[in-house]
């Protein structure tokens, strides 16, 4: 039986009218790579709501391998995550208006989680790929993070009860806004949609067949 990949994208969210990340991966719903099945579900842009819907997916589908993807306006590349940390701090509400200011996401929970990706390979398999890749160090603490975090923490949970969920793989990528967007902020960097669609293509298979991640310079000096 063919195993599943879960990838989940984010409604438009902060006055936007298209958020790249849902285009992108609803782009591959149903694609098949490595004895696998990608199955595609988007989330609210909404604190509490957001982890509920992937959790919800997790424990529906049973993946293999899950990769959130957000919106990351101002970032130039696909920036591969490597740590969610415990905190809820929105420089913006969320769409259903709510500012979360200095909150743990789970009270009692680990300050942080890194992502269980070979974040380094798929910054290289990118690369490779001709597309501009970086890992990235932190995902904020906006909606993104808290899916980030919620993912992480209930894959950790499930991994103590279940070997075949110990054996998940899950994190989170970042991209830029798309050109359109762009227009409406001077100066920002965009990605076509046809380049982010091919950078999640290189990812999960990279994730999909890359047990140990490379140990190149992935870090930054401040």
């Amino acid at each position: 039986m063919a195993r599943t990949v879960l990838l989940t994208g984010f409604e438009p969210f902060n006055q936007e009218t298209i958020n790249p990340a849902w285009e992108a991966v609803r782009a591959l719903d149903g694609w098949s790579v490595e004895d696998c099945t990608v199955r595609v579900r988007q989330l609210p842009c909404v604190f509490g709501a957001a982890i509920a819907a992937i959790v919800a997916a997790v424990d529906e589908l049973g993946p293999a391998l899950v990769i959130a993807v957000g919106q990351a306006g101002g970032r130039n590349d696909l920036s591969i995550e490597r740590v969610a940390i415990n905190v809820d701090d929105a420089p913006i509400p969320d769409n259903d208006q709510r500012q979360l200011l200095d909150q743990p996401i789970v009270a009692g929970g680990p300050a942080a989680y890194f992502s269980t990706l070979p974040i380094k390979a798929i910054v290289r398999d990118l690369r490779a790929g001709g597309l501009p890749a970086s890992v990235s160090q932190t995902a904020g603490t906006f909606v993104c993070n808290h899916v980030f975090y919620g993912l992480m923490h209930h894959a950790a949970k499930n991994a103590q009860a279940s070997q075949a969920a110990a054996t998940m793989r899950a994190g989170f990528i970042h991209i830029p806004y798309l050109p359109q967007q762009a227009a409406a902020h001077p100066g920002a960097a965009s990605m076509s949609l046809a380049d982010m669609i091919e950078g999640l293509r290189i990812a999960v298979r990279t994730a999909l067949t890359v047990d140990v991640d490379v140990s190149v310079a992935g870090g930054r000096t401040h």
